[in-house]
């Protein structure tokens, strides 16, 4: 199926600043639509019900999963994240562009069905910044903490597979950067010729790239 939307993949180590680039980029692009992932983690204090992620229970979680309802699904940290898939095949049939903030097995998951979905990886500048960004923020004990500091590593040995990487030192700079990888994959030939199908055809060009 040809789409004329795209699917933007976002993942970063805890900390790492991810959730801002993001907020940030939706609020200044509203042609990129978040995808709301559902989670088993309780809230966290100022998340909301289906604007931060879809709080489920574990049994939930699992029938979704059962179903083929789940695009992708992890287990992070003792709790499981996953992409509901209803909305993302609407969204883009529409022409709007889909981001979605997942870990590193999340996107493997997603290029099976979307090979043409961009990667991008936010990188800390170091791990004391990243350590201290995670204490800043004041939202895990620090037993959680300690333990995704642990796994941060484990997580950053993946930024080969992802097309773009954005090491967050300032943050201005590094939202600059998100956003222009959003205007570059919104040229590429598939995308372009899905957005401009009657354009192409009035030029006599080939909808389908060789």
């Amino acid at each position: 199926m040809s789409y004329s939307g795209n699917i933007f993949m976002v993942v970063a180590p805890s900390g790492a600043g991810k959730s801002s680039l993001v907020n940030a980029l939706l609020a200044q692009d509203r042609q990129v639509m978040l995808s709301i992932s559902c989670t088993t983690r309780a809230p966290r204090p100022g998340e909301e019900d289906d604007k931060h992620y879809r709080f489920v229970d574990r049994d939930t979680f699992f029938r979704m999963r059962d179903q083929g309802n789940l695009l992708e699904w992890a287990e992070v940290h003792g709790n499981f994240y996953g992409t509901p898939r209803d909305r993302i095949d609407l969204a883009m049939r529409e022409g709007r562009d889909v981001l979605l903030e997942i870990d590193w097995q999340g996107a493997r998951q997603i290029r099976q069905a979307f090979p043409d979905a961009v990667g991008v990886f936010i990188l800390p500048p170091s791990i004391e910044a990243l350590e201290t960004r995670l204490y800043n923020r004041g939202q895990d004990a620090p037993q959680i903490i300690s333990r995704r500091l642990l796994a941060a590593g484990s997580e950053m040995s993946h930024v080969s597979e992802f097309e773009y990487v954005i090491i967050n030192q300032e943050f201005s700079v590094a939202l600059t950067q998100l956003a222009q990888i959003v205007a570059a994959t919104r040229l590429r030939y598939v995308s372009q010729a899905a957005r401009n199908a009657g354009l192409f055809v009035q030029l006599g060009i080939s909808a389908t790239s060789t």
